[in-house]
């Protein structure tokens, strides 16, 4: 029960670090310019390589994972996350519930949330490791994907699959 009270008291603290970040000088949700091709393209790359999100969060980000070892990761087609929660989530990970941080730096200091490892540890939160650390460069590149083929797009369609992978695959032709 204790560790159920400390996941519900990490997970109130979650708004706070969002403004925290977002007054530090990260980029808006009101984003300048439409992220790139390029930047779009690499953060395919990412999710599918690099990071491997696809292991939880499965091919699509529907949240069917692509191995049962995995964790079950949430459904991004569906998230309303910002801009900076993706970012913060990303990076600073959600101890205690299967989400790895992708900051190599997350939780050696107190960046994410307030916290340290030893914070956490006394919490009974756990952090899976990631795939591989990211760098900041690499999480702006990963959320234009996410944000621009992932988030908010609802179900996986043929039309969405064929945009998603940029050219026809074969997983496309199962889909309506």
């Amino acid at each position: 029960m204790a560790r159920g009270n400390n996941v519900l008291a990490f997970l109130r603290l979650l708004p706070l670090l969002v403004v925290t970040l977002a007054q530090l000088g990260l980029p808006s949700e009101s984003y300048a310019q439409e992220p790139s091709d390029a930047s779009v393209s690499a953060g395919r790359r990412l999710y599918h390589q690099k990071a491997d999100c696809q292991a939880c969060h499965g091919w699509s980000g529907d949240g069917v994972k692509m191995d049962s070892q995995s964790p079950d990761g949430a459904n991004l087609r569906t998230s309303q996350l910002t801009r900076e929660q993706l970012i913060l989530v990303i990076k600073c990970g959600l101890p205690g519930r299967d989400m790895p941080a992708f900051d190599r730096l997350s939780y050696t200091d107190d960046r994410c949330l307030g916290r340290t490892r030893s914070d956490l540890q006394r919490m009974g939160l756990e952090l899976p490791d990631p795939a591989a650390t990211l760098q900041n460069r690499e999480v702006e590149r990963l959320v234009d994907f996410l944000l621009t083929k992932v988030v908010r797009q609802g179900e996986m369609t043929q039309a969405k699959c064929i945009d998603f992978w940029g050219e026809e695959v074969d997983v496309c032709t199962s889909l309506p």
